[in-house]
């Protein structure tokens, strides 16, 4: 306790700036020139990471890579591309026609690939329990409303992200993969989306929070700031402005 306690003072009294490194040993062989080549040896390795830790760094090495293959994932700018499913794309083609009101798509993690998951008739009241508790989706709902005396149908994009009931992986995918699926939908299928939304679990998916996502209101009204008045009473003596006719005349 002595020793551990004088050595901060030690090290003041000698010059903290002139010490490079500082090496702990417990035995005679720690403090010997073997001894501190092991030291920089364990100073050079990597720190050890936990299990989780070690699978998001293999997820970032593995989302640098440029092109794995022709036929499977590839980098974009947005994100990491993910291949599409036939019936998928069929699905997604039904809804633009309105010819579904829901198509449901999920990550199939061992083949890297995104799949069709359902695509069950789906009013608005019916769609908090599509919204999966344990797992991620990617959603796309035709909402059918009345705005402003209109009827619509519009088609909204969900991404349900269930928060850290998802293992590391299945969120850095999703979350990952979700841009480029947007742009293939939106530049290659020539689907209109009229508004993406993400959320963590169903009970988001309120008739009104819907509508006010699709609608959100516009702050027409804005208070002005009002120049606020001088005390009463106490204007202060008032100034003259002489106008351009009104001359001085300079006196003897």
């Amino acid at each position: 306790m002595l020793y551990a306690a004088t050595r901060a003072t030690l090290k003041k009294e000698f010059g903290g700036g002139h010490i490079k490194e500082e090496v702990f040993g417990t035995i005679k062989d720690d403090v010997s020139l073997n001894g501190y080549r092991k030291y920089l040896v364990s100073q050079s390795s990597p720190a050890p990471l936990t299990a989780a830790e070690e699978e998001l760094r293999q997820i970032k090495i593995s989302e640098v890579q440029t092109e794995v293959s022709v036929d499977t994932k590839h980098q974009t700018l947005q994100g990491v591309s993910f291949p599409i499913a036939k019936e998928a794309i069929q699905a997604l083609e039904k809804l633009k026609n309105k010819h579904l009101s829901y198509v449901q798509l999920q990550i199939d993690m061992k083949n890297e690939i995104i799949i069709l998951a359902n695509t069950l008739h789906t009013e608005l009241k019916d769609l908090p329990d599509r919204i999966p508790k344990d797992s991620a989706r990617y959603h796309f709902f035709l909402y059918k409303h009345s705005h402003e005396g209109d009827y619509l149908e519009s088609i909204v994009f969900i991404y349900s992200m269930p928060g850290y009931t998802c293992s590391i992986r299945e969120r850095m995918l999703y979350s990952s993969c979700k841009s480029p699926l947007l742009e293939i939908v939106e530049r290659q299928l020539w689907m209109q989306i009229i508004r993406k939304i993400e959320i963590e679990n169903g009970d988001e998916l309120t008739p009104d929070f819907l509508y006010e996502e699709v609608h959100p209101k516009q702050h027409a009204h804005k208070q002005s700031f009002a120049k606020p008045k001088g005390p009463a009473g106490k204007r202060g003596i008032r100034r003259l402005i002489r106008g351009p006719a009104e001359t001085e005349t300079p006196t003897d």
